[in-house]
């Protein structure tokens, strides 16, 4: 077996073992390279900014974890191109294909960030290479390369040698990835110039010598010299091209429970794939067949083995169902197989026979499957399976759920990265928490119902955050019966806030849709448009995400519902990377005092506090200032959007740093107020104050607002704040003396929206 995989960086065992292999197949195959340009590969990894490529690493390894091939490519996203700087396969390992499989890899990658693919290549003329034999081994890299329509870039001088009389100059060649239109002058003179600065430090009259030396446009590459054009592999479809690999339990539909009112049935695989097959996001992938370690990796062999025994006594006729639970007494457990199924089952309602174990067996190398596609590159991959799997905990299963599908495939990518799982199923994913509640390398998350009414009631309370090394790697976020759509996001918008904290290499959802209007199990009111807004959240994070099929039991929406939500996560995918070239061109010109701040609209619970307190530390505020401010917190959360409340919250690191409240004044069309508006002292005067404003603006101006107005004191004290909003393009609109106290009046602001945003500096406390 073959696998490529995207190394992320080198925070795990088996990644950092990786990026030394390919450090010395580095070495053993580029002898002439410094060994300052092969040791600063982890950095590479870790700081693009430093390098000003963001370096992405794969590795071809076989079922050992053996490293047989490695290839490095970089990614300017400021210009907007794709360099390929290594690519090699271990010494003894040529002619076995790797090469190829690692370049046609990369290629896909290429593609999926929007670029071609440039790189260099020894040159094949006698006049640059002299040597026979080496020119010979030129001749067939360029072959090689030719055959998928790269070619070098002809009338340029980029293949000039810095130092004259040096042989074997590298030529430069572009790979168009299939397509038919070549670059312009003016970008390829761009991309020459980057990667002889940024890779090489090339003296600048040199480099300029060579930029001015390209003057085709658009530019030429050279005829074939070695294929036909009609025999090369020009096309290259990009990673995200279907943009979700799929892989489907195709076993689950003989695990069928005929018993009245069992929602857990086949059609709900049915009703999916009927939505599924005809949205054109989707590429059907096999399972493969996987090793009982990864089960026995996460649940005790114990409660594995039972399982498999049970099921096979129990034959594909009848069924085993929990009757008695003989839990007081765990050290002497019965022996009869039927009483024991208590022994390790939470419920009365989840059947043990032969179709049960192996549709929930095929489950896990569905979702095994999954994982291994995000491990090779994926952004986005989905197993589709039943029965479910995120109430099966270590010793116990339950809940419709045998194998825990999502965290055995947690712990697969968590051996590779850091790994974060988002259970939005309506029930609470009490067998990942248990499963992973003594570990800090997997953070989970679940949104669900209280368990004060909803399943499994024992598990899922606020104040259930881990222990040991797992302490505060959990979050519950349990939610009342009945609940808006809005109130369900800002739930999940609080976990993805945590789960940024964490910056996870990978995202495990577990996703259940039982949290959809009309459900048989739950009470909640989300319609298709709100899945698609909660796939959009999800998926505009940018992470590299398995969405594992969990429950969601009426069958007339089901697969509406999921279409919608994966439509919803591969537009919020796309949107993330739109928004990083962006970043990545302004990140040089960021300062310090700014790198690191988050922004977000959704109020959390936590927030009263916290606003409380950074309103406290402005000294700006009487105490009762200060509690009127946590009361507008307090109205929203509660309210939502009927309390006419809304916000737009700085966040750095855990602290919140700055906040502004604005909201539609009561009774007219076009009018908003301006509430409140507080940055923390360490962050004043670093034109904060501005960006909260500039975005409070622009929201209210996208909610039609036509005025904006604001008051302050009219005391000396306040002559910043009055300062602040003029610059920000308030006009005084009235003044009311001794508003506040004696000789304390109040100052009313208006500023008319018919012009662009303004922009400024200043911002402290304001009222």
């Amino acid at each position: 077996m073959l696998r490529i995989r995207k190394v992320a960086d080198a925070t795990t065992a088996p990644n950092r073992a990786a990026i030394e292999a390919a450090q010395k197949i580095m070495r053993e195959q580029f002898p002439l390279m410094a060994d300052y340009d092969i040791a600063k590969l982890p950095d590479q990894l870790s700081n693009p900014l430093k390098h000003r490529f963001v370096s992405r690493l794969f590795v071809a390894e076989n079922a050992r974890d053996q490293t047989l091939g490695v290839a490095l490519l970089l990614y300017a996203p400021d210009i907007g191109f794709s360099y390929l700087e290594i690519i090699s396969t271990a010494l003894g390992r040529t002619g076995r294909g790797i090469g190829a499989t690692l370049y046609e890899r990369v290629r896909e990658e290429a593609r999926a960030l929007g670029t071609q693919l440039y790189f260099e290549s020894l040159p094949d003329e006698p006049a640059l290479s002299p040597n026979r034999e080496i020119r010979a081994s030129n001749a067939n890299r360029l072959k090689f390369y030719e055959r998928y329509g790269a070619r070098p870039i002809i009338n340029t001088a980029y293949e000039t040698p810095i130092k004259p009389g040096q042989s074997d100059p590298p030529y430069l060649l572009l790979d168009p990835l299939g397509s038919n239109d070549l670059p312009s002058r003016d970008t390829v003179r761009k991309v020459a110039r980057a990667i002889l600065e940024r890779k090489y430090g090339s003296p600048a009259d040199y480099v300029q010598m060579v930029v001015d030396s390209i003057k085709d446009d658009p530019i030429r590459l050279r005829e074939p010299r070695y294929t036909k054009p009609k025999a090369q592999k020009a096309a290259v479809r990009a990673t995200n091209e279907p943009h979700i690999a799929l892989v489907l339990n195709d076993d689950h539909a003989i695990h069928h429970v005929q018993e009245r009112g069992y929602v857990e049935a086949p059609v709900r695989i049915r009703s999916i794939m009927a939505e599924l097959n005809v949205s054109g996001l989707f590429e059907r992938l096999p399972a493969k067949r996987f090793s009982d370690r990864h089960i026995r990796a996460v649940h005790d062999g114990r409660l594995v083995d039972y399982i498999r025994k049970a099921c096979l006594i129990a034959g594909p006729k009848k069924s085993i169902y929990p009757y008695v639970f003989p839990t007081r007494n765990p050290a002497r457990p019965p022996k009869d197989e039927t009483v024991l199924a208590g022994y390790y089952c939470i419920d009365t309602f989840t059947p043990l026979n032969l179709n049960a174990y192996l549709a929930a067996r095929s489950a896990v190398d569905c979702s095994l499957t999954a994982a291994e596609k995000v491990l090779e590159g994926a952004n986005l991959a989905y197993a589709l399976v039943r029965p479910p799997g995120h109430h099966a905990e270590t010793r116990t299963f339950g809940g419709f759920c045998y194998f825990n599908n999502g965290a055995i495939a947690a712990n697969l990518l968590s051996r590779y990265g850091r790994v974060a799982m988002l259970d939005i199923d309506y029930h609470h994913g009490n067998g990942q928490q248990e499963i992973f509640y003594t570990r800090s390398d997997v953070l989970t998350v679940s949104i669900h119902g209280h368990p004060s009414f909803a399943y499994p009631y024992f598990s899922g309370f606020r104040d259930e955050t881990g222990i040991g090394a797992g302490a505060v790697y959990n979050l519950n976020l349990p939610l009342p019966e009945h609940i808006t759509p809005e109130q369900h996001r800002n739930a999940v918008a609080e976990a993805l806030r945590r789960i940024r904290r964490f910056a996870p290499a990978f995202l495990v959802v577990c996703a259940g849709f039982d949290t959809a209007r009309g459900d048989p199990t739950g009470t909640w009111p989300n319609r298709a448009k709100d899945f698609e807004q909660l796939g959009h959240m999800i998926g505009e994070q940018g992470y590299s995400t398995l969405v594992v099929q969990e429950g969601g039991y009426r069958v007339r929406t089901l697969g509406t519902n999921v279409r919608n939500f994966f439509t919803g996560l591969v537009t919020g995918r796309s949107a993330a990377r739109q928004v990083a070239p962006a970043l990545a061109r302004s990140a040089g010109q960021r300062s310090t005092a700014r790198d690191g701040l988050e922004w977000r609209s959704a109020v959390m619970a936590d927030d009263v506090g916290r606003v409380r307190s950074l309103v406290v530390s402005t000294g700006f505020f009487s105490a009762a200032e200060v509690e009127i401010a946590g009361e507008l917190v307090t109205e929203r959360l509660a309210k939502g959007v009927r309390s006419g409340y809304h916000f737009i919250l700085a966040e750095r690191g855990s602290g919140l740093v700055a906040y502004a409240c604005y909201g539609p004044i009561d009774g007219t069309q076009t009018s908003f107020d301006l509430y409140w508006i507080a940055v923390a002292p360490e962050e004043q005067r670093k034109g904060l104050g501005v960006q909260v404003f500039n975005r409070a603006e622009a929201a209210m101006r996208k909610a039609g607002a036509r005025h904006i107005y604001a008051d302050t004191s009219s005391s000396d004290r306040y002559a910043t704040t009055r300062g602040f909003y003029q610059r920000m393009g308030f006009c005084e609109e009235a003044r009311l003396p001794d508003f506040y106290g004696p000789g304390d009046g109040k100052v009313i602001y208006v500023k008319t929206l018919h012009a662009a945003p303004t922009v400024g500096e200043g911002g402290q406390g304001v009222k």
